[in-house]
């Protein structure tokens, strides 16, 4: 495997581990906090690095299917991070998360867990 690639894939467990935490503390508190706040921020960073990574070091088109689930669940994690950036903006932090927001968040980290599955199956496939 590439280099490129396994740094990726590493990122790309970096990135799951900070959306989890800050998801799976969404869930619990119903609040944001700073903690929830930085750690949903850090996670699409590293995602999004983590993509670039993948897009750089495969041989194969970037409009695969899992590619095309990867972007997807990106996108909806982006999404939810400017949701939750906006609401910190207008409301401050220790707001309680709106319930559609909650459940958005739920439905987009879940979307992001399958991407990230389908993508690990894959590699231990090859």
């Amino acid at each position: 495997m590439k280099t490129i690639l396994m740094f990726g894939a590493l990122i790309v467990t970096l990135a799951l581990i900070s959306y989890s935490i800050a998801v799976l503390s969404e869930r619990k508190k119903r609040h944001i906090t700073k903690s929830i706040l930085s750690f949903l921020t850090i996670g699409i960073i590293l995602d999004i690095t983590a993509t670039i990574c993948m897009i750089v070091g495969s041989t194969n088109s970037p409009f695969t299917l899992h590619g095309s689930l990867g972007y997807s669940a990106l996108t909806l994690m982006l999404i939810d991070t400017i949701l939750i950036w906006k609401f910190y903006k207008t409301y401050g932090f220790n707001f309680e998360v709106p319930a559609k927001l909650h459940r958005y968040t739920l439905i987009a980290y879940s979307w992001w867990v399958i991407a990230y599955i389908t993508g690990s199956l894959l590699v231990m496939a090859k």
